[in-house]
């Protein structure tokens, strides 16, 4: 990262909202909703947008590539891709070209990130087995690196039918498809990512972030032991700007304590205090909470530790009501964003 260059984006799961009567929206409005948030975002020179994907009832978004198609015909600037696409349960030359294609319809502006996803119901929903969960991915990412270099692809493994001498469409204008890995917890998944040349992101959802330091420096040195050229690092965490701190806490609170209440009773975790919900949110954790110099100075702390080159801000909780994204992205956009990048050219 290069003083005071570093990208800020927003990144959403396309959440299901509730109205202002409290009652849910229909997940088309939802979608309907994130091309609005989306258009504010160009508008205010932030620099990516990013859709998740899920395929549960409360997600509206399944496929963020059709979503990030209709986003590019209402924007000039953002950069737009996903947050994350589950290239386990998909096809990876399917991927290729579908982000290439929004490649085209764009300009020039997509991306991909993938992973594994912290959700398993893409593999029951296509047929796959989670017995070959690691398997799935370490392959099917490197059937997506060979499509990447856009020349014939000869590819075997176990979970495909092999390829031989076979070209992949469309082509890309620039000659080049930015592609992120994203990591969650695991130190192969880095060596993954930089065995491949690819730019790592790391999703700091929970702890302190700065306890992913040994990632950064993991990634730095696998990068040099392949012969690869430094690749760019970037950070997805969740959070909400308002006014004030006491606002942006309070705003989030209830929508963020039902969402991981909701998400904890699948996976057997307890329900959240608000004492632990204060502690994320504090000045050590990875939320991302509070007035736009609250949020600014965490944003910067985080980005000089770990080297980052871009910080996309995860900012739909569950159901957070729509005006109340609106009114977080336009304080990351106007107020956030250029205290950031002040702070940050200081040093």
């Amino acid at each position: 990262m290069t003083n005071g260059t570093i990208e800020l984006g927003l990144d959403t799961f396309g959440d299901i909202t509730v109205d202002e009567h409290g009652a849910p929206k229909q997940a088309a409005q939802v979608i309907r909703d994130v091309v609005e948030q989306a258009v504010l975002a160009d508008q205010l020179g932030l620099d990516y947008f990013g859709i998740g994907e899920h395929h549960r009832d409360d997600f509206a978004i399944s496929a963020p590539d059709m979503v990030l198609a209709a986003i590019a015909g209402q924007t000039k600037q953002i950069r737009l891709g996903s947050a994350v696409t589950v290239l386990s349960s998909d096809d990876p030359i399917r991927v290729f070209q579908r982000f290439s294609t929004l490649d085209a319809v764009s300009n020039g502006r997509a991306e991909v990130t993938l992973g594994r996803g912290s959700f398993t119901e893409s593999f029951p929903l296509f047929g796959l087995d989670l017995a070959q969960y690691e398997e799935l991915f370490e392959e099917k990412l490197e059937l997506f690196a060979e499509a990447r270099k856009q020349g014939p692809v000869t590819w075997s493994g176990k979970t495909r039918p092999a390829l031989t001498e076979q070209m992949v469409y469309p082509h890309l204008e620039n000659g080049n498809l930015k592609a992120w890995v994203a990591v969650g917890g695991s130190p192969q998944s880095v060596v993954r990512a930089a065995h491949y040349g690819l730019p790592l992101m790391l999703a700091i959802i929970g702890g302190e972030p700065l306890q992913f330091a040994p990632f950064t420096d993991l990634y730095h040195r696998a990068l040099k032991e392949f012969g690869m050229p430094e690749q760019p690092i970037g950070v997805h965490s969740p959070g909400h700007i308002a006014e004030t701190d006491e606002q942006a806490m309070e705003e989030l609170w209830p929508h963020y304590a039902a969402m991981h209440n909701r998400i904890g009773r699948d996976r057997g975790w307890p329900a959240i205090t608000r004492g632990q919900f204060n502690a994320t949110a504090g000045p050590n954790g990875a939320l991302v909470v509070g007035s736009p110099e609250t949020v600014a100075a965490k944003i910067v702390k985080v980005s000089k530790a770990l080297g980052l080159s871009r910080f996309d801000l995860k900012y739909s909780h569950g159901t957070l009501p729509h005006q109340q994204m609106l009114k977080s992205i336009e304080l990351y956009g106007t107020q956030v964003a250029p205290l950031v990048r002040e702070q940050l050219s200081k040093d």
